[in-house]
């Protein structure tokens, strides 16, 4: 697995690719700034960007900004995103983008080695890595919100596939059924989670969070 990571403090940025290394993971190239991880990028063609949410110049949002042009660059390419505190639009603006290959994550689990690895496993084979309290902060709903047991146990099946980050027709081989059926599960599991056209997020994301949400209640 090729690696390259963006954070501005030299301290992280060396502390994390030290723990890669470690791992036996190929960091190719570290960068502080925007443009800088881009470029790397760019050049060495990585299986996973790792990037900070707030990069110079002005410690905002650069780091999301790079992530959505990153991966428009190179179709494919693993992000996952460190924040130091939850960001709820940040999140939002780069998950809209879709969910296959993409994780959010608090910098405070880097700490945690499995947890972290594990969710850079995941982001890097294709599938989704939301840290529970992003989860929470951007569908935060009542527990009296029963909206996901509408859903017929092939729904949950093709929505627990959709939050894997596979797209139809991976979900419909894993299924074995037509990619039409699995187009039509998907359109009655937005209609029974109440999800718009007009949502500012897109469906397809909108239903694995509220997925991912139930998850961590029943954990």
């Amino acid at each position: 697995m090729r690696i390259v990571i963006a954070e501005d403090d030299p301290l992280l940025r060396e502390g994390v690719a030290l723990l890669l290394r470690a791992e036996s993971l190929d960091v190719v190239a570290t960068a502080g700034t925007p443009d800088g991880v881009l470029d790397a990028i760019d050049e060495h063609k990585p299986d996973v960007a790792i990037l900070d949410v707030r990069m110079p110049p002005t410690h905002t949002d650069e780091g999301i900004r790079a992530a959505v042009e990153a991966r428009r660059r190179q179709p494919g390419l693993a992000v996952l995103v460190l924040s130091a505190y939850v960001e709820q639009s940040f999140a939002t603006e780069l998950l809209t983008g879709g969910v296959t290959g993409l994780g959010y994550l608090l910098k405070e689990r880097v700490g945690r080695v499995e947890e972290f690895l594990d969710a850079l496993y995941r982001v890097a084979a294709g599938g989704t890595a939301l840290d529970p309290e992003v989860v929470a902060q951007l569908f935060t709903r009542s527990r009296q919100d029963t909206r996901l047991e509408r859903l017929t146990p092939r729904e949950r099946d093709v929505l627990a596939l959709m939050a894997e980050g596979l797209g139809n027709t991976v979900i419909a081989e894993r299924l074995v059924v037509t990619d039409g059926a699995v187009h039509k599960h998907i359109r009655s599991i937005f209609a029974k989670l109440d999800l718009s056209p007009a949502d500012r997020v897109d469906r397809r994301v909108a239903a694995v969070l509220h997925y991912l949400e139930d998850s961590r209640r029943r954990t």
